[in-house]
């Protein structure tokens, strides 16, 4: 008897969120009468980067079986430290946004160095810094907005064959996330950590570097969101990025990577971020009140950890 053809993992996990997406399209298009509109996808594009970015860096933290509550705090004492640096010290551009992206690399590296050296979960070490970088942009920014003015109008405003500037920035730090999980050394690294880290530990691997490493880079991409989101609103708001985190949380669970660590895809979570997207503009146009929007997007949240689970148990059947 012969047997079926199988298609690889990746082609039926990104298959089936590209199906779920052209679902909820044509749902939105027969239902919202603008849905199908260059504006209503001009939205959706200039919403996506930010939080696309924010969903790289946890990606790769989850993946090593760990997790950041901090980085939409994170991100906005970044954007405070970008609107101060620009604004108020008339720093130069380049090195005030070189200034936001260390101060999310720091961010991250302290959540790192904390949960190696004293061995703590990264969910307490990271709530811990939830509430410090959000009481520091309190303190940078007097608890007032930086207004930018232009000085960021070009991230906006710029093209590239058509493309927003920001869109393009945010497919190619997922072309390159992905690359280095898939491809590199580091990656497979990242991911056997997540699946048996004491198993890595045993074979000689010095786990630490590696670890504080990847709380980094969540940190660092927080800051390249903050230039990003900076030059969006035009301005540094002390009170951007509540709860950022757990929409970064959602769209990469939806996106198939798993809370448990050891398995996730950075084009997966693109995927979240644009089903979220999808989900929550549909709904605004079809004038879903408030509950109705947050209903929804957690039953899918708690969809995708189920599928998740009989997942899991699919691979260890195998």
């Amino acid at each position: 008897m012969k047997k079926g053809v199988s298609l690889p993992r990746w082609v039926t996990d990104y298959l089936g969120m590209a199906i779920v997406l052209a679902i909820l399209l044509a749902i939105f298009g027969y239902s919202a009468r603008n849905f199908f509109s260059l504006p209503t996808f001009k939205m959706i594009a200039s919403q996506v980067p930010d939080i696309t970015i924010l969903a790289v860096g946890m990606t790769l933290v989850l993946i090593i079986g760990g997790i950041d509550l901090s980085v939409g705090s994170v991100m906005a004492l970044c954007g405070a430290m970008l609107g101060k640096s620009l604004i108020t010290w008339g720093v130069p551009l380049p090195l005030a946004i070189g200034i936001c992206m260390l101060t999310g690399l720091l961010c991250g590296a302290v959540n790192g160095l904390v949960t190696i050296t004293w061995k703590l979960p990264a969910f307490i070490v990271t709530l811990g810094m939830l509430e410090i970088a959000r009481g520091a942009t309190f303190f940078v920014t007097g608890y007032r907005t930086v207004d930018t003015a232009t000085s960021l109008d070009f991230i906006t405003e710029t093209t590239i064959a058509g493309v927003p500037m920001p869109f393009v920035i945010a497919i190619l730090i997922v072309a390159l996330g992905q690359l280095v999980l898939s491809r590199s050394v580091f990656g497979r690294y990242m991911v056997a950590i997540g699946t048996n880290e004491e198993a890595v530990r045993l074979s000689g691997i010095d786990m630490r570097p590696i670890k504080v490493t990847v709380f980094a880079l969540c940190g660092f991409l927080a800051g390249v969101a903050a230039v990003i989101q900076t030059a969006r609103i035009s301005s540094a708001n002390p009170n951007v990025g509540v709860g950022w985190e757990l929409q970064a949380i959602a769209a990469v669970v939806i996106g198939g990577t798993s809370l448990m660590g050891g398995r996730g895809s950075v084009i997966g979570s693109f995927f979240g971020v644009l089903i979220i997207a999808v989900l929550s503009t549909g709904l605004d146009q079809i004038g879903a009140e408030e509950y109705i929007k947050r209903i929804i997007t957690g039953a899918a949240i708690v969809a995708a950890v189920i599928l998740d689970y009989y997942r899991n148990r699919l691979s260890a059947a195998k």
